[in-house]
C-alpha cells in the first residue's frame, strides 16, 4: 500500500548484492587491467628483459585460477561477503609487495598475491553470490550487467594509471591503486545477506561431493571448460603484450593505453548485449560466435598496417567480445547444474581460463624475446579462437543428469 512496499524485500536484497558486486569487479578486475603499462617500467628499473615481468604476471594468472574453485567453496559454505574481504586484504598487500620490493623475487611475490586476491575477491566469488540471489529469470542478465559494470574500472583505471606512472613513477601509481583497493573491504558487505539462498531449485540441487563428481563426468562441461582455456589465452595476451605490440610499430604509450581502456568502455555494452542475448537466445551459440568473432578482428588487426587509428578501432571492436564469455559461461554452468555451487564450478572453468592467461602471458614474452615480434602469438591466438567456436558449438545446452532433482536453468 506504500511506497516501501512496491519492491518486495528479496528484490531490494538482489539489487543490493548485484551493485555490490559489480563495484567489487569493478576496482579488483579495473586493477587487473593496467599490469600491461608497468611491463617497461618495471622490467627497465630491474634490467630485465620483458619475459621477467610476463612470466610474474603468468604466475598471478595460475595462482588466480588455482585458487578460484577453492575461494568458491568457501563461499558457497560460509559467504561471499567473508571471502571477499579477506581478498580485499590479500590484494592489497600484494600491490604494496610489488611497488616496495623492487627485485625480481619482490614481483614474483607482489603477483602471487594478487592472483590470491583476485581469486578470493574477483569475478568467481561476485558471480556466485549474484547468482544465489537473483530469480532465474534474470540471472542471465544479471551476470551481463556484472560483467558490464565491472569493465567501467578497465576503462577508468587505464588512462588514469597511465598519467599517474608519468607523473609520479610507477611504485607509486601502485600505492595509490593500493588504497583503492583497500577501500573495497566496506564494499564487500554489500554482498551480505540474512541467509543463503534457500528456493526450491537450491534445496534439491546436489551436495558439493556430488557436484564435482557430476562435473567431471559431463562432456557438456568440460568442453565449456576447455573453450575456457582460450578466452584467458587472449585476453591476457592482449593486455599484457599489446603495448609492446603497439610501441614497435611506433604507436605511442598513450595510445596503448587508450586502447586498452576502450575494451572496457565498449564491454560495458558488449559484457550486458551478451547477457541479454543469452536470455532470448541460445547461450552456446551466442559463445561460440563470440570466439569466431575474436579471431576474426585479431587477424585483421595486425595483418593490417597497425597505426594509432588501428589500435584504437581494435580495442573498441574487441571491447564489444572482450568479457561476453563470462555470463554466457556462468549461465551454461547454472543450466547445467543449478546455482547453488556456481562460485565453486565456475572457479573449476576458471581455472582452465587462467592456465590459457598463463600461456597468453609467458609464451607472448618468450616469443618476443626469442623472435623480436609476436606473429607467431598472433596466429596462435587466431587458431585458439576456432578450436573455442568448434567445442562450444556442440555443447548440450540442457541440465545434466544427477542423482537429484534437476536444476531449472538460468
Amino acid at each position: 500500500m506504500t511506497a516501501s512496499h512496491s519492491i518486495p524485500s528479496s528484490d531490494r536484497r538482489w539489487l543490493k548484492v548485484l551493485v555490490a558486486g559489480a563495484a567489487l569487479v569493478t576496482v579488483t578486475f579495473g586493477i587487473r587491467q593496467v599490469f600491461g603499462l608497468f611491463v617497461v617500467p618495471i622490467s627497465t628499473d630491474l634490467g630485465s628483459g620483458v619475459q621477467t615481468i610476463a612470466l610474474a604476471i603468468a604466475v598471478q594468472n595460475l595462482i588466480w585460477g588455482f585458487s578460484s574453485p577453492l575461494f568458491g567453496a568457501m563461499a558457497d559454505r560460509i559467504g561471499a561477503w567473508k571471502v571477499a574481504i579477506l581478498g580485499a586484504v590479500i590484494y592489497t598487500a600484494g600491490l604494496l609487495s610489488t611497488a616496495y620490493i623492487v627485485s625480481p623475487g619482490g614481483v614474483f611475490l607482489g603477483q602471487a598475491l594478487i592472483g590470491l586476491g583476485l581469486g578470493s575477491a574477483g569475478i568467481s566469488i561476485a558471480i556466485g553470490a549474484v547468482g544465489r540471489v537473483v530469480p532465474p529469470g534474470r540471472r542471465s542478465v544479471a551476470f551481463g550487467l556484472v560483467t558490464s559494470f565491472g569493465s567501467f574500472g578497465q576503462f577508468a583505471l587505464l588512462p588514469v594509471t597511465q598519467m599517474m606512472i608519468g607523473t609520479y613513477g610507477w611504485q607509486q601509481a601502485l600505492v595509490i591503486l593500493s588504497f583503492l583497493m583497500a577501500a573495497m573491504t566496506a564494499m564487500a558487505l554489500g554482498m551480505r545477506t540474512d541467509q543463503q539462498a534457500k528456493t526450491a531449485e537450491v534445496a534439491h540441487e546436489l551436495s558439493t561431493g556430488e557436484a564435482l563428481r557430476v562435473a567431471a563426468r559431463s562432456r557438456d562441461y568440460l568442453l565449456l571448460t576447455a573453450g575456457f582455456f582460450v578466452c584467458g589465452l587472449q585476453l591476457v595476451f592482449i593486455t599484457t603484450h599489446l603495448p609492446v605490440f603497439l610501441f614497435d610499430n611506433g604507436v605511442d604509450a598513450e595510445i596503448a593505453s587508450w586502447s586498452l581502456a576502450l575494451v572496457g568502455l565498449f564491454n560495458i555494452v558488449g559484457a550486458f548485449v551478451c547477457g541479454w542475448l543469452g536470455s532470448k537466445l541460445s547461450k552456446r551459440k551466442t559463445l561460440a560466435t563470440v570466439y569466431l568473432l575474436r579471431g576474426l578482428i585479431m587477424c585483421a588487426f595486425f595483418l593490417l598496417p597497425v597505426t594509432p587509428a588501428s589500435a584504437l578501432i581494435f580495442g573498441a571492436m574487441m571491447g564489444l567480445l572482450w568479457l561476453g564469455t563470462i555470463p554466457l559461461t556462468s549461465g551454461l554452468i547454472v543450466t547445467f547444474f543449478g546455482p547453488k555451487h556456481l562460485s565453486m564450478l565456475y572457479g573449476i572453468a576458471f581455472t582452465s581460463h587462467q592456465i590459457g592467461s598463463f600461456v597468453g602471458s609467458w609464451l607472448g614474452g618468450v616469443v618476443y624475446d626469442m623472435t623480436a615480434s609476436y606473429t607467431i602469438m598472433w596466429w596462435l591466438n587466431v587458431g585458439a579462437a576456432l578450436f573455442a567456436f568448434g567445442v562450444n558449438w556442440i555443447i548440450r545446452e540442457a541440465p545434466v543428469d544427477t542423482p537429484s532433482a534437476q536444476p531449472a536453468a538460468a
